[in-house]
């Protein structure tokens, strides 16, 4: 589907793109791949790995800016809505700010890649989304709907929109490991609440899933990968085995567990090989045998957490992930 197309990818410099683009250059070798994105640096520093790759192309705009992205989007047939204001403390203390680019930048990218005949989009999205207590979730959860809803706005159009979603980013810029392994050698590491759980996924598990929607959707359905959970603790175990842990609660905004599946959204969801599905309720598309497809109902009550999870990562194959993955860790 991909290959000899035309994507875009905004908030294309950050951690997820910066493994998204090689991997979908090398995969599906699309005619042309724009990074929309409104932090200059990072368009220069990224410009570097790709300067004899006439496929690649560098596009400094915000999603904020319904203007810039129309122009952005012309000729493209493929989106991934990367760009997000995200870090929790942040939105709690700038919510304008967040509520911008989560909200507005949503609506902005779904008309103009309706008004631009789009034909896919696929908009990330986070565990925070579900059952959101801080507002970057609830920024997120708006914008889930509006990518859903989008699918009606489109009408007889053939633009049609889905939604990934998906937890703790292994190895993400801004995230625990990198931050654990910059203060490596203090006596001891902060931990929130040892009671405290997170799913884990790599980028590159990211990046697959997002194909998987591509190729999968009909419109209006999120995707949920099914990875392990890890213990904050254990986390810290693993990366710095020796180091006291410094009990220092929860953020505001924070979570104790994440979730990625409500057990309101459960009536809605099915079950797949390596992932769930969670169909719109609107206009019975739920139902909708097409968007079903082999999925397997999950029953009621069904709530997909980390602390419920079934699935575990242990501390030695996250030392081993470390290992293996040590130099390009927090770098994007």
């Amino acid at each position: 589907m991909l290959s000899g197309s035309s994507i875009l990818i905004t908030g294309g410099t950050g951690s997820f793109g910066h493994t998204f683009v090689p991997m979908t250059l090398q995969k599906y070798n699309p005619r042309r791949l724009v990074i929309f994105s409104r932090d200059e640096m990072k368009h220069w520093e990224m410009a570097k790995d790709y300067a004899n790759d006439e496929r690649v192309r560098f596009f400094v705009g915000d999603v904020r800016d319904k203007e810039r992205l129309s122009r952005a989007l012309k000729g493209i047939d493929y989106v991934v809505h990367a760009a997000a204001t995200k870090i929790v403390p942040t939105a709690e203390y700038n919510p304008f700010e967040c509520v911008k680019t989560n909200v507005i930048g949503a609506m902005n990218l779904i008309d103009a890649c309706i008004d631009h005949g789009v034909k896919r989009v696929v908009a990330l999205s986070t565990d925070k989304a579900s059952s959101p207590i801080n507002l970057y979730g609830a920024t997120k959860l708006t914008s889930d709907k509006l990518f859903v809803a989008g699918n009606s706005y489109a009408g007889k159009d053939d633009t049609r929109f889905a939604v990934v979603r998906y937890g703790n980013v292994m190895g993400s810029r801004g995230s625990i490991i990198p931050f654990l392994m910059s203060i490596a050698d203090k006596p001891s590491v902060p931990i929130t609440d040892e009671r405290m759980t997170r799913f884990m996924i790599t980028l590159e598990q990211g990046v697959e899933l997002v194909w998987k929607a591509f190729n999968d959707m009909s419109g209006g359905e999120i995707y949920v990968k099914k990875i392990p959970s890890m213990k904050i603790t254990d986390v810290a175990r693993a990366v710095v085995p020796n180091a006291k842990h410094d009990i220092v609660g929860i953020r505001p905004g924070e979570k104790l567990h994440e979730q990625m599946i409500s057990p309101d959204d459960a009536p809605h969801t099915y079950s797949y090989g390596d992932y769930f599905k969670i169909l719109p309720a609107i206009h019975n598309w739920s139902s909708d045998a097409g968007r079903i497809g082999d999925g397997v109902p999950v029953g009621e009550g069904f709530d997909y957490s980390s602390d419920n999870n079934s699935d575990w990562m242990s501390v030695e194959e996250l030392q081993q992930w470390i290992r293996a993955n040590k130099e390009k860790i927090g770098s994007f």
